[in-house]
């Protein structure tokens, strides 16, 4: 607990808790001050001017980082026969129809996306209760329902990150690892503010955007000036 304690003190160090730092700046002091003997996620928080309790003020959606998260997706696939085999042949690591469905029930879940061809539906829906709350429902909105499963999966693979507003209006994703350069960083970064910008809803009033800051895993935030990011 103490060296806990102290790698954060040392975090801190040169900090401003109130200032925002341009997104070069950002990414340098947290990619510095990740120092755990483990390759650190670098996760971004972005406060939306939204209540979320409205649907018409929902923000949710998915977008594909181009230099990936650094994070192996485990993925499950509902289809049968040819498509079975196409989500076999893009990578999928479980794939089935009832069979999966019933490992599901069992509480087998060795998964972290959930895809599904239409047709499959009627079995998945039934595993509403236990997908729903862990955010692993197929949802046509989200690509995750699709004929096309070959390239929901290499995308799922290669990087695709779904994002949801919380209770708060808060939006939280990992945009990548320590171990990655601060320009693949800061790409990352810019597409997925990007992507939330372009999710703004219909009932969203006034600044959309408010509050933008990024940390390690074990590190502390760093508030990060919005416009060093949007150019605006």
């Amino acid at each position: 607990m103490a060296r806990s304690g102290k790698r954060l003190a040392d975090a801190r160090d040169d900090i401003d808790p109130v200032r925002s730092y341009r997104l070069d700046e950002a990414v340098k002091m947290v990619k510095q001050r990740a120092t755990a003997k483990f390759d650190e996620t670098i996760e971004i928080a972005i406060g939306l001017g939204i209540d979320p309790r409205h649907a018409d003020q929902m923000v949710r959606g998915v977008v594909l980082l181009p230099h990936g998260t650094g994070k192996t997706m485990r993925v499950a696939v509902f289809a049968k026969g040819p498509k079975a085999v196409e989500a076999e042949e893009a990578g999928a690591d479980l794939v089935g129809a009832e069979d999966l469905a019933e490992r599901v029930q069992k509480g087998e879940i060795e998964f972290e996306r959930c895809i599904a061809t239409p047709d499959m539906m009627p079995v998945v829906g039934r595993l509403g209760k236990i997908l729903g709350p862990r955010g692993l429902m197929p949802n046509p909105k989200l690509g995750t329902v699709t004929q096309d499963v070959g390239e929901a999966v290499k995308s799922a693979k290669g990087g695709q990150i779904q994002f949801r507003a919380e209770k708060a209006g808060i939006v939280h994703a990992g945009i990548g690892k320590a171990s990655f350069s601060e320009a693949q960083l800061a790409e990352n970064l810019r597409v997925f503010v990007d992507a939330i910008s372009k999710a703004k809803p219909s009932g969203a009033k006034g600044t959309f955007l408010r509050k933008l800051s990024i940390s390690s895993t074990m590190g502390v935030g760093v508030k990060i000036e919005i416009a060093s990011v949007t150019g605006a």
